[in-house]
Protein backbone atom coordinates (compact mmCIF):
# COMPACT_ATOMS: atom_id res chain seq x y z
CA UNK A 1 0.00 0.00 0.00
CA UNK A 2 1.92 3.40 -1.15
CA UNK A 3 2.33 5.90 1.24
CA UNK A 4 2.46 9.86 0.89
CA UNK A 5 0.12 10.34 -1.80
CA UNK A 6 -2.03 13.24 -1.73
CA UNK A 7 -4.71 13.59 -3.84
CA UNK A 8 -6.64 16.63 -4.54
CA UNK A 9 -10.36 16.65 -4.35
CA UNK A 10 -11.33 17.20 -8.05
CA UNK A 11 -14.12 19.56 -7.40
CA UNK A 12 -11.92 21.89 -5.85
CA UNK A 13 -10.32 25.23 -7.95
CA UNK A 14 -11.13 28.60 -8.83
CA UNK A 15 -13.96 27.70 -11.18
CA UNK A 16 -17.17 28.71 -9.83
CA UNK A 17 -18.14 25.34 -10.13
CA UNK A 18 -15.26 24.14 -8.65
CA UNK A 19 -16.15 26.07 -5.69
CA UNK A 20 -20.01 25.13 -5.23
CA UNK A 21 -18.97 22.07 -5.27
CA UNK A 22 -16.30 22.48 -2.46
CA UNK A 23 -19.06 24.32 -0.60
CA UNK A 24 -21.53 21.12 -0.98
CA UNK A 25 -18.64 18.78 0.95
CA UNK A 26 -19.30 21.32 3.74
CA UNK A 27 -22.75 21.65 3.36
CA UNK A 28 -22.19 17.75 3.65
CA UNK A 29 -19.86 18.07 6.72
CA UNK A 30 -22.94 20.51 8.38
CA UNK A 31 -25.25 17.38 7.66
CA UNK A 32 -23.54 15.14 9.31
CA UNK A 33 -23.17 17.36 12.44
CA UNK A 34 -26.79 18.01 12.56
CA UNK A 35 -27.37 13.33 12.03
CA UNK A 36 -25.07 13.45 15.68
CA UNK A 37 -26.68 16.27 16.91
CA UNK A 38 -22.74 17.99 17.84
CA UNK A 39 -21.81 21.83 17.13
CA UNK A 40 -18.48 23.35 16.45
CA UNK A 41 -20.37 26.28 18.44
CA UNK A 42 -21.23 26.50 22.19
CA UNK A 43 -24.21 27.83 23.96
CA UNK A 44 -23.43 31.74 25.25
CA UNK A 45 -23.66 30.93 28.60
CA UNK A 46 -20.62 28.18 27.94
CA UNK A 47 -18.31 30.93 26.14
CA UNK A 48 -19.20 33.68 28.83
CA UNK A 49 -18.20 31.30 31.80
CA UNK A 50 -15.30 30.15 29.07
CA UNK A 51 -13.90 33.95 29.04
CA UNK A 52 -14.33 34.67 32.37
CA UNK A 53 -12.13 31.82 33.25
CA UNK A 54 -9.49 32.68 30.94
CA UNK A 55 -9.52 35.83 32.22
CA UNK A 56 -9.08 34.46 35.83
CA UNK A 57 -7.22 30.68 36.08
CA UNK A 58 -6.09 29.09 39.33
CA UNK A 59 -2.44 29.23 39.25
CA UNK A 60 -0.10 27.50 41.04
CA UNK A 61 3.40 28.45 43.48
CA UNK A 62 5.51 26.64 41.84
CA UNK A 63 7.36 28.18 38.62
CA UNK A 64 9.21 26.05 36.50
CA UNK A 65 9.25 28.60 33.46
CA UNK A 66 13.19 27.45 34.10
CA UNK A 67 12.56 24.49 31.60
CA UNK A 68 12.96 25.08 27.77
CA UNK A 69 10.27 23.33 26.89
CA UNK A 70 8.67 22.97 23.41
CA UNK A 71 5.63 21.64 21.87
CA UNK A 72 5.66 19.10 18.62
CA UNK A 73 2.67 19.15 16.77
CA UNK A 74 0.65 19.37 13.65
CA UNK A 75 1.70 22.82 12.41
CA UNK A 76 -2.15 23.88 12.31
CA UNK A 77 -2.58 22.80 16.05
CA UNK A 78 -3.73 25.33 18.10
CA UNK A 79 -4.63 23.13 21.14
CA UNK A 80 -1.67 22.18 22.59
CA UNK A 81 -1.86 19.78 25.47
CA UNK A 82 1.54 18.88 26.32
CA UNK A 83 5.12 20.44 26.40
CA UNK A 84 8.51 18.36 26.57
CA UNK A 85 12.10 18.49 28.02
CA UNK A 86 14.46 15.87 28.06
CA UNK A 87 17.65 16.12 29.69
CA UNK A 88 20.46 13.39 30.46
CA UNK A 89 20.11 11.75 34.76
CA UNK A 90 22.68 10.20 36.21
CA UNK A 91 21.58 7.08 35.67
CA UNK A 92 19.74 7.76 32.05
CA UNK A 93 17.00 9.92 31.19
CA UNK A 94 14.92 12.91 32.80
CA UNK A 95 11.31 13.46 31.15
CA UNK A 96 9.62 16.69 31.91
CA UNK A 97 6.38 16.59 30.40
CA UNK A 98 4.09 19.56 30.72
CA UNK A 99 0.17 18.98 30.55
CA UNK A 100 -2.09 21.50 30.14
CA UNK A 101 -4.17 22.11 33.04
CA UNK A 102 -7.83 22.65 32.39
CA UNK A 103 -8.97 22.13 36.33
CA UNK A 104 -6.88 25.74 36.79
CA UNK A 105 -9.87 27.09 34.39
CA UNK A 106 -13.03 24.40 34.83
CA UNK A 107 -14.67 23.83 37.50
CA UNK A 108 -16.77 20.94 38.84
CA UNK A 109 -20.40 22.00 37.71
CA UNK A 110 -19.78 25.32 35.83
CA UNK A 111 -21.10 26.09 32.76
CA UNK A 112 -17.86 24.56 30.96
CA UNK A 113 -17.83 21.51 32.56
CA UNK A 114 -21.10 20.53 31.95
CA UNK A 115 -20.82 21.14 28.58
CA UNK A 116 -17.58 19.36 28.44
CA UNK A 117 -19.59 15.92 29.58
CA UNK A 118 -22.22 16.38 27.23
CA UNK A 119 -19.61 16.21 24.37
CA UNK A 120 -16.68 14.05 26.24
CA UNK A 121 -14.08 14.83 23.63
CA UNK A 122 -12.72 16.72 20.29
CA UNK A 123 -14.08 15.14 17.19
CA UNK A 124 -11.77 15.81 14.45
CA UNK A 125 -13.10 15.79 10.58
CA UNK A 126 -11.14 17.83 7.59
CA UNK A 127 -11.61 21.46 8.70
CA UNK A 128 -14.95 20.56 10.64
CA UNK A 129 -13.32 20.01 13.84
CA UNK A 130 -15.50 20.41 17.06
CA UNK A 131 -13.48 21.23 20.13
CA UNK A 132 -14.29 19.77 23.59
CA UNK A 133 -13.98 23.21 24.98
CA UNK A 134 -14.31 26.88 23.58
CA UNK A 135 -11.35 28.17 22.08
CA UNK A 136 -11.18 31.22 23.95
CA UNK A 137 -9.46 27.94 26.67
CA UNK A 138 -8.26 25.17 24.20
CA UNK A 139 -6.66 27.60 21.76
CA UNK A 140 -6.02 30.24 24.19
CA UNK A 141 -5.84 30.73 27.84
CA UNK A 142 -5.20 26.75 28.62
CA UNK A 143 -3.56 26.23 25.32
CA UNK A 144 0.91 25.61 25.83
CA UNK A 145 1.30 28.27 23.48
CA UNK A 146 4.88 29.47 22.69
CA UNK A 147 6.26 32.31 24.89
CA UNK A 148 3.70 32.36 27.28
CA UNK A 149 3.17 31.58 30.94
CA UNK A 150 0.60 28.75 31.66
CA UNK A 151 -0.40 26.63 34.32
CA UNK A 152 0.22 23.00 34.10
CA UNK A 153 0.51 19.40 35.51
CA UNK A 154 4.67 18.75 34.91
CA UNK A 155 5.53 14.81 35.18
CA UNK A 156 8.64 14.57 36.47
CA UNK A 157 9.89 11.00 35.10
CA UNK A 158 13.08 9.49 35.49
CA UNK A 159 14.06 6.29 33.03
CA UNK A 160 17.42 3.89 33.36
CA UNK A 161 19.50 3.54 30.36
CA UNK A 162 17.67 1.10 28.79
CA UNK A 163 15.20 3.60 28.74
CA UNK A 164 12.88 1.78 31.52
CA UNK A 165 10.80 3.90 33.79
CA UNK A 166 11.95 4.36 37.26
CA UNK A 167 10.48 7.34 38.84
CA UNK A 168 7.55 9.28 37.89
CA UNK A 169 5.73 12.00 40.02
CA UNK A 170 3.49 15.26 39.13
CA UNK A 171 3.06 18.49 40.32
CA UNK A 172 0.86 21.86 39.52
CA UNK A 173 3.50 24.41 38.06
CA UNK A 174 3.62 27.34 36.15
CA UNK A 175 5.74 26.28 32.66
CA UNK A 176 6.53 27.96 29.34
CA UNK A 177 7.06 26.78 25.91
CA UNK A 178 10.11 28.12 23.98
CA UNK A 179 8.73 27.27 20.53
CA UNK A 180 5.99 25.91 18.64
CA UNK A 181 7.41 23.00 16.52
CA UNK A 182 5.94 20.24 13.63
CA UNK A 183 6.88 16.86 13.48
CA UNK A 184 8.61 17.49 9.65
CA UNK A 185 10.74 20.30 10.73
CA UNK A 186 11.60 18.34 14.52
CA UNK A 187 12.75 14.98 11.83
CA UNK A 188 15.08 17.04 9.64
CA UNK A 189 17.09 18.71 12.70
CA UNK A 190 17.53 15.09 14.21
CA UNK A 191 18.58 13.50 10.92
CA UNK A 192 21.46 16.35 10.33
CA UNK A 193 22.52 16.53 13.49
CA UNK A 194 21.24 20.55 14.59
CA UNK A 195 18.46 19.36 16.68
CA UNK A 196 18.89 20.51 20.49
CA UNK A 197 19.96 18.09 23.38
CA UNK A 198 16.63 17.39 24.07
CA UNK A 199 15.38 16.55 20.91
CA UNK A 200 17.72 14.26 20.26
CA UNK A 201 17.17 12.43 23.69
CA UNK A 202 13.99 12.27 22.25
CA UNK A 203 14.76 10.28 19.77
CA UNK A 204 17.32 8.23 21.54
CA UNK A 205 15.22 7.41 24.51
CA UNK A 206 11.96 7.11 22.14
CA UNK A 207 13.69 4.51 20.49
CA UNK A 208 14.45 2.96 23.65
CA UNK A 209 10.90 3.06 24.70
CA UNK A 210 9.93 1.34 20.99
CA UNK A 211 12.59 -1.83 22.21
CA UNK A 212 11.16 -1.82 25.93
CA UNK A 213 7.59 -1.89 24.30
CA UNK A 214 8.61 -5.37 22.26
CA UNK A 215 10.03 -6.85 25.02
CA UNK A 216 6.51 -6.50 27.04
CA UNK A 217 4.37 -7.81 24.32
CA UNK A 218 3.11 -4.83 23.43
CA UNK A 219 2.18 -4.11 20.07
CA UNK A 220 0.51 -1.17 17.45
CA UNK A 221 -0.64 -1.77 14.33
CA UNK A 222 1.34 -0.30 11.08
CA UNK A 223 -1.45 1.35 9.32
CA UNK A 224 -1.23 4.00 7.00
CA UNK A 225 -3.02 7.26 8.24
CA UNK A 226 -6.18 8.81 6.19
CA UNK A 227 -5.92 12.36 6.29
CA UNK A 228 -7.95 14.77 5.03
CA UNK A 229 -6.20 18.15 4.39
CA UNK A 230 -8.17 21.25 3.68
CA UNK A 231 -6.37 24.69 2.22
CA UNK A 232 -9.05 27.55 1.28
CA UNK A 233 -11.53 25.20 -1.70
CA UNK A 234 -8.76 22.69 -1.94
CA UNK A 235 -9.32 19.27 -0.22
CA UNK A 236 -6.93 16.50 -0.43
CA UNK A 237 -6.58 12.84 0.71
CA UNK A 238 -3.73 10.95 1.66
CA UNK A 239 -2.51 8.08 3.45
CA UNK A 240 0.82 8.26 4.95
CA UNK A 241 3.10 6.47 7.27
CA UNK A 242 4.03 7.98 10.45
CA UNK A 243 7.20 10.09 10.74
CA UNK A 244 10.00 8.41 13.33
CA UNK A 245 9.76 11.27 15.31
CA UNK A 246 5.64 11.07 16.11
CA UNK A 247 6.40 7.22 16.54
CA UNK A 248 9.01 8.73 19.51
CA UNK A 249 6.76 11.28 20.93
CA UNK A 250 3.82 9.11 20.59
CA UNK A 251 6.18 6.88 23.42
CA UNK A 252 6.37 9.75 25.36
CA UNK A 253 3.15 10.34 25.91
CA UNK A 254 2.56 6.59 26.95
CA UNK A 255 5.37 6.57 29.56
CA UNK A 256 3.30 9.34 30.89
CA UNK A 257 0.03 6.89 31.00
CA UNK A 258 2.21 3.72 31.95
CA UNK A 259 3.51 6.13 35.36
CA UNK A 260 -0.63 7.85 35.67
CA UNK A 261 -1.42 3.67 35.92
CA UNK A 262 1.33 2.68 38.44
CA UNK A 263 -0.05 5.19 40.47
CA UNK A 264 -3.25 4.56 40.43
CA UNK A 265 -2.49 0.82 40.88
CA UNK A 266 -0.48 1.14 43.92
CA UNK A 267 -3.21 3.43 45.80
CA UNK A 268 -6.05 1.21 44.34
CA UNK A 269 -7.77 4.25 43.13
CA UNK A 270 -7.94 5.80 39.64
CA UNK A 271 -9.58 5.66 35.91
CA UNK A 272 -7.72 3.05 33.59
CA UNK A 273 -7.76 3.18 29.42
CA UNK A 274 -8.16 -0.86 29.48
CA UNK A 275 -8.33 -3.71 26.48
CA UNK A 276 -9.49 -7.09 26.73
CA UNK A 277 -7.22 -9.64 25.57
CA UNK A 278 -7.67 -11.26 22.70
CA UNK A 279 -9.91 -14.48 22.32
CA UNK A 280 -7.89 -17.05 21.30
CA UNK A 281 -10.41 -17.78 18.26
CA UNK A 282 -9.19 -14.86 16.84
CA UNK A 283 -6.29 -15.53 17.11
CA UNK A 284 -6.59 -18.94 15.43
CA UNK A 285 -8.73 -17.18 12.72
CA UNK A 286 -5.64 -15.07 12.06
CA UNK A 287 -3.41 -18.16 11.66
CA UNK A 288 -5.57 -19.42 8.88
CA UNK A 289 -5.51 -15.97 7.02
CA UNK A 290 -2.51 -15.94 6.97
CA UNK A 291 -2.35 -19.02 5.14
CA UNK A 292 -4.61 -18.23 3.25
CA UNK A 293 -2.37 -15.15 1.98
CA UNK A 294 1.02 -16.91 2.14
CA UNK A 295 2.57 -15.57 4.39
CA UNK A 296 4.88 -17.35 7.16
CA UNK A 297 3.59 -17.65 10.64
CA UNK A 298 5.49 -19.95 12.27
CA UNK A 299 2.70 -21.84 15.93
CA UNK A 300 5.94 -20.01 18.22
CA UNK A 301 5.94 -16.65 16.81
CA UNK A 302 3.69 -14.70 19.23
CA UNK A 303 1.04 -12.66 17.67
CA UNK A 304 2.96 -9.06 18.23
CA UNK A 305 6.10 -10.67 17.03
CA UNK A 306 4.26 -11.32 13.84
CA UNK A 307 2.69 -7.85 13.33
CA UNK A 308 6.46 -6.40 13.92
CA UNK A 309 7.22 -8.69 10.62
CA UNK A 310 4.46 -7.15 8.55
CA UNK A 311 5.35 -4.64 5.94
CA UNK A 312 2.23 -3.10 5.28
CA UNK A 313 3.36 -1.56 1.35
CA UNK A 314 2.90 -5.80 0.41
CA UNK A 315 -0.08 -6.04 -0.66
CA UNK A 316 -0.80 -9.51 1.29
CA UNK A 317 0.54 -7.53 4.63
CA UNK A 318 -1.36 -4.64 3.82
CA UNK A 319 -4.92 -6.98 4.17
CA UNK A 320 -3.20 -9.28 7.01
CA UNK A 321 -2.51 -5.64 8.83
CA UNK A 322 -6.23 -4.74 8.13
CA UNK A 323 -7.54 -8.52 9.80
CA UNK A 324 -5.42 -7.99 12.86
CA UNK A 325 -7.50 -5.02 13.94
CA UNK A 326 -10.30 -7.27 15.33
CA UNK A 327 -7.79 -8.14 17.82
CA UNK A 328 -7.68 -4.31 19.08
CA UNK A 329 -11.38 -4.41 19.35
CA UNK A 330 -13.39 -3.74 22.64
CA UNK A 331 -11.18 -1.16 24.59
CA UNK A 332 -12.64 0.73 27.01
CA UNK A 333 -11.97 2.78 30.51
CA UNK A 334 -12.73 1.67 33.85
CA UNK A 335 -13.21 4.10 37.18
CA UNK A 336 -12.32 2.20 40.58
CA UNK A 337 -12.26 3.07 44.16
CA UNK A 338 -10.74 0.49 46.58
CA UNK A 339 -10.63 -2.47 44.64
CA UNK A 340 -8.26 -2.89 41.57
CA UNK A 341 -10.16 -4.10 38.68
CA UNK A 342 -10.18 -7.68 37.53
CA UNK A 343 -8.65 -7.43 34.09
CA UNK A 344 -7.32 -3.74 34.65
CA UNK A 345 -4.48 -3.93 31.31
CA UNK A 346 -4.56 -2.58 27.91
CA UNK A 347 -3.75 -6.08 26.19
CA UNK A 348 -2.06 -4.07 23.06
CA UNK A 349 0.30 -1.91 25.35
CA UNK A 350 1.08 -5.05 27.50
CA UNK A 351 0.63 -2.56 30.68
CA UNK A 352 -2.49 -0.78 33.00
CA UNK A 353 -2.45 2.22 31.58
CA UNK A 354 -4.26 5.32 31.56
CA UNK A 355 -5.41 8.47 29.29
CA UNK A 356 -3.80 11.55 31.14
CA UNK A 357 -1.74 14.20 28.14
CA UNK A 358 -4.80 15.32 26.48
CA UNK A 359 -7.12 17.21 28.61
CA UNK A 360 -8.04 20.07 26.31
CA UNK A 361 -9.30 17.25 23.72
CA UNK A 362 -10.88 14.17 25.88
CA UNK A 363 -12.53 14.82 29.10
CA UNK A 364 -11.38 11.42 31.40
CA UNK A 365 -7.70 12.99 31.30
CA UNK A 366 -8.46 15.36 33.65
CA UNK A 367 -10.15 13.72 35.84
CA UNK A 368 -7.07 11.10 35.67
CA UNK A 369 -4.44 14.01 36.30
CA UNK A 370 -6.17 15.11 39.02
CA UNK A 371 -5.90 11.55 40.80
CA UNK A 372 -2.10 11.91 40.54
CA UNK A 373 -1.92 15.10 41.27
CA UNK A 374 -3.20 13.83 44.64
CA UNK A 375 -1.99 11.09 45.22
CA UNK A 376 1.53 12.70 44.35
CA UNK A 377 0.85 15.31 46.94
CA UNK A 378 -0.33 12.99 49.71
CA UNK A 379 -3.78 14.72 49.54
CA UNK A 380 -7.51 13.67 49.57
CA UNK A 381 -8.67 13.08 45.85
CA UNK A 382 -11.13 15.27 45.55
CA UNK A 383 -14.81 14.49 46.00
CA UNK A 384 -15.92 15.59 42.45
CA UNK A 385 -13.30 13.47 40.96
CA UNK A 386 -14.71 10.45 43.34
CA UNK A 387 -17.90 11.20 42.53
CA UNK A 388 -17.72 10.57 38.96
CA UNK A 389 -15.66 7.41 38.73
CA UNK A 390 -18.59 5.17 38.54
CA UNK A 391 -20.11 6.97 35.80
CA UNK A 392 -17.44 8.51 33.75
CA UNK A 393 -16.22 5.19 31.58
CA UNK A 394 -19.83 5.22 29.95
CA UNK A 395 -19.57 9.14 29.40
CA UNK A 396 -16.17 8.23 27.31
CA UNK A 397 -17.30 5.09 25.88
CA UNK A 398 -20.13 7.29 24.26
CA UNK A 399 -18.23 10.14 23.24
CA UNK A 400 -15.40 7.13 21.57
CA UNK A 401 -17.89 5.93 19.74
CA UNK A 402 -19.38 9.45 18.36
CA UNK A 403 -16.37 10.55 17.42
CA UNK A 404 -15.46 6.62 15.36
CA UNK A 405 -18.66 7.66 13.74
CA UNK A 406 -17.90 10.98 12.95
CA UNK A 407 -14.57 10.66 11.84
CA UNK A 408 -15.97 8.00 9.63
CA UNK A 409 -18.75 9.95 8.09
CA UNK A 410 -16.57 12.74 7.12
CA UNK A 411 -14.04 10.36 5.48
CA UNK A 412 -16.90 8.79 3.50
CA UNK A 413 -18.03 12.15 2.91
CA UNK A 414 -14.74 13.01 0.95
CA UNK A 415 -13.93 9.80 -0.93
CA UNK A 416 -17.23 10.10 -2.75
CA UNK A 417 -16.24 14.05 -3.45
CA UNK A 418 -13.06 12.94 -5.05
CA UNK A 419 -14.96 10.03 -6.95
CA UNK A 420 -17.88 12.35 -8.16
CA UNK A 421 -17.25 12.41 -11.47
CA UNK A 422 -15.48 9.24 -12.48
CA UNK A 423 -17.84 6.04 -12.41
CA UNK A 424 -17.08 3.80 -14.47
CA UNK A 425 -13.38 4.65 -14.48
CA UNK A 426 -11.02 1.51 -13.47
CA UNK A 427 -8.92 1.77 -10.36
CA UNK A 428 -5.60 -0.18 -9.08
CA UNK A 429 -6.93 -1.36 -6.26
CA UNK A 430 -5.99 -3.94 -3.24
CA UNK A 431 -8.39 -6.42 -1.55
CA UNK A 432 -7.78 -6.07 2.28
CA UNK A 433 -10.95 -7.61 4.12
CA UNK A 434 -13.56 -10.19 2.61
CA UNK A 435 -16.23 -10.68 4.31
CA UNK A 436 -16.26 -14.25 6.12
CA UNK A 437 -19.64 -15.23 5.57
CA UNK A 438 -20.06 -13.71 2.02
CA UNK A 439 -16.92 -13.82 0.23
CA UNK A 440 -18.25 -12.15 -2.85
CA UNK A 441 -17.87 -8.66 -0.81
CA UNK A 442 -15.21 -7.22 1.07
CA UNK A 443 -13.28 -4.15 0.91
CA UNK A 444 -10.17 -2.69 -0.98
CA UNK A 445 -8.08 -0.20 -0.75
CA UNK A 446 -7.25 1.82 -4.46
CA UNK A 447 -3.51 2.69 -5.36
CA UNK A 448 -4.45 6.27 -6.58
CA UNK A 449 -6.27 8.43 -5.24
CA UNK A 450 -6.00 7.38 -1.41
CA UNK A 451 -9.43 5.73 -0.93
CA UNK A 452 -10.98 2.74 0.63
CA UNK A 453 -14.48 0.93 0.00
CA UNK A 454 -16.28 -1.59 -0.72
CA UNK A 455 -16.44 -3.86 -3.18
CA UNK A 456 -18.27 -6.85 -4.61
CA UNK A 457 -17.52 -9.33 -7.15
CA UNK A 458 -19.63 -12.27 -9.49
CA UNK A 459 -16.91 -14.79 -7.64
CA UNK A 460 -15.30 -14.90 -4.30
CA UNK A 461 -12.68 -11.87 -3.93
CA UNK A 462 -8.54 -12.64 -4.09
CA UNK A 463 -8.21 -11.47 -0.52
CA UNK A 464 -4.25 -9.48 -0.27
CA UNK A 465 -4.01 -9.28 -4.13
CA UNK A 466 -3.63 -6.55 -6.79
CA UNK A 467 -6.68 -6.24 -8.86
CA UNK A 468 -8.74 -3.78 -11.09
CA UNK A 469 -11.45 -2.33 -9.76
CA UNK A 470 -14.22 -0.35 -11.36
CA UNK A 471 -16.24 2.86 -9.69
CA UNK A 472 -19.97 2.09 -9.87
CA UNK A 473 -21.65 4.77 -7.55
CA UNK A 474 -20.18 7.69 -6.07
CA UNK A 475 -22.39 9.74 -4.11
CA UNK A 476 -21.54 13.15 -1.83
CA UNK A 477 -25.45 13.18 -0.68
CA UNK A 478 -25.10 9.35 0.75
CA UNK A 479 -21.52 9.96 1.00
CA UNK A 480 -21.08 6.17 -0.60
CA UNK A 481 -19.25 4.24 -2.89
CA UNK A 482 -18.85 1.39 -4.35
CA UNK A 483 -16.59 -0.59 -6.83
CA UNK A 484 -16.92 -3.76 -8.67
CA UNK A 485 -13.90 -6.31 -9.72
CA UNK A 486 -13.46 -5.28 -13.40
Amino acid sequence: MPSNRVVHVRPAGDSESDRVAAEGLRQGIAAIQADLKVSPEFPPEVEEAAAAAAAAPRLPDLDRTDIPFVTIDPPSSMDLDQALHIERDRDGYRVHYAIADVAAFVAPGDPVDLEAHRRGETLYGADSKVPLHPKVLSEGAASLLPEQVRPALLWTIRCDDTGEGTDVKVERALVRSTAKLDYASVQRSIDDGSASESLQLLAELGAKRLEREAARGGVSLPLPEQEVTVAGDSWSLEFRTLLPVENWNAQISLLTGFGAASLMVYARVGLLRTLPPPDPHDVQRLHRTARALGIEWPAEQLYPDFIRSLDPRKPQHAAMVNACTRLLRGSGYVGFDGEVPAEPQHAALASEYAHVTAPLRRLGDRFAGEICVALCAGTEVPMWVLSELHDLPKVLSESGHRAHQYEGAVLDLVEAGVLQGRVGETFDAVVVDVDEKTPTRGVLTLQEPAVEGPVSSATALPLGTDVQARLVAADVATRKVAFELA
